[in-house]
């Protein structure tokens, strides 16, 4: 479907399609979505299958998904859609493009600078593409009747399953969608609707005996192929976790400050992706590679300047600026030790503790002690004052 828009303009400028052949109806659909910016659409029944239904139960189980109770919270409404929508009769499911322009695992060389996720670096992609969703949800209506909802990773829907059952891709081992045409790269949107319409085949899985995902891992976040533990995985660690970040993974962050693309990246079948057209998900030339000391020194006025209409500006400073720290602190480049000192005395705990940190990683043992003696008189928070005594 996602191909066919070429001869088509004779069907998107019909008044009136619902009494169309359903392949027409579902032709001229995938070339609406064309020209509204989407890069792929599939239809699926709203079932979400046995395996994708018992993974997830697993999951949750497991206590894999950590602190985001979210998903735990009345799981049948994810593994049911008509639970949630109890008149939904087809799911559209589509995809955007944001391949990124270069391979986002070179900034990872450059020490004193932040690796920011590559769908963080443009506009927030729920405000991008729920437009649109929007816009060809009113279209089908125009065009053919029924009711109609949309959904970008907003609701309890479970937008992987669907895909792979509407054939946009296949999840792979990472548990991330893979695209024969555009790798790892797709934001997914869905439209439910009341519409009984012709389902695509689904995606059969195409990884093999590839590990490349999951050997990239930083963290060792897959205990297994297709099995993802959020809880060691840096994107929940350095966006969903609200805490200080667990020793154990502080190195391996690396200077990642929000969110990680090591296992998207990694995966063979990107060689078929191509940099997405969509402007607004472009990377803005200031997030591409800012300097640590720069995004340091932000206020919170500052940060959310920065971070105008950029999903990043959801964490706040406070846990933007332990990311940052923590990214000093592993960056070994002495000129930011000024700083991490300075953060030492930010009114917020949880900066603190940070700071602390990564002046640890800085200093030599003596000079950390030193410092460690005359913050340590002063430091009422008991987790704060755990970090000045890490080394002391």
């Amino acid at each position: 479907m996602a191909g066919r828009r070429a001869g088509l303009a004779d069907l998107r400028g019909s008044r009136l399609l619902s009494g169309a052949a359903p392949d027409a109806l579902r032709a001229a659909l995938a070339a609406e979505a064309l020209e509204l910016g989407f890069d792929c659409v599939g239809i699926t029944a709203p079932v979400v299958s046995p395996e994708r239904t018992a993974a997830f139960e697993r999951f949750l189980a497991s206590g894999q998904h950590g602190d985001m109770d979210w998903l735990a919270r009345e799981p049948a409404r994810r593994t049911d859609p008509r639970t949630l929508w109890r008149e939904v009769r087809s799911v559209i499911m589509l995809g955007v493009n944001y391949g990124p322009d270069e391979d986002p695992r070179a900034i990872l060389a450059q020490r004193s600078r932040a690796a920011i996720s590559v769908y963080a670096r443009g506009d927030d992609y729920h405000d991008v593409i729920k437009k649109n969703l929007k816009s060809l949800a009113r279209w089908l209506v125009a065009q053919a009747g029924g009711e109609v909802k949309v959904f970008v990773d907003t609701a309890a829907v479970m937008e992987k399953p669907l895909a792979e059952a509407a054939g946009l891709g296949w999840q792979g081992k990472h548990t991330n969608l893979v695209s024969s045409g555009f790798g790892s790269w797709l934001f997914l949107g869905a439209i439910y609707t009341t519409l009984d319409l012709p389902p695509d085949a689904p995606e059969q899985d195409h990884c093999g005996s590839c590990r490349a995902c999951l050997d990239s891992c930083p963290t060792a976040a897959f205990p297994a192929p297709y099995s993802l533990d959020a809880r060691r995985c840096i994107s929940y660690l350095t966006i969903e976790n609200k805490g200080p970040i667990p020793h154990e993974f502080r190195q391996a962050l690396g200077n990642r400050i929000y969110g990680c693309d090591d296992c998207l990246a990694a995966c063979p079948w990107n060689k078929f992706a191509q940099a997405g057209r969509e402007a607004k998900l472009a990377a803005r030339d200031a997030l591409r590679a800012p300097s640590l000391a720069e995004l340091a020194a932000l206020d919170d006025a500052a940060f959310r300047a920065l971070f105008t209409k950029s999903p990043v500006k959801r964490i706040g400073r406070d846990r933007f600026l332990r990311n940052v720290l923590i990214a000093i602190g592993n960056s070994g480049d002495v000129a930011l030790l000024p700083a991490a000192e300075r953060l030492t005395a930010d009114p917020n705990p949880l900066v603190r503790g940070a700071a602390a940190w990564a002046l640890g990683q800085l200093l030599d043992p003596a000079s950390f002690a030193q410092r460690a003696t005359g913050a340590l008189a002063t430091e009422a928070d008991d987790i704060v004052r755990a970090e000045w005594q890490t080394r002391c």
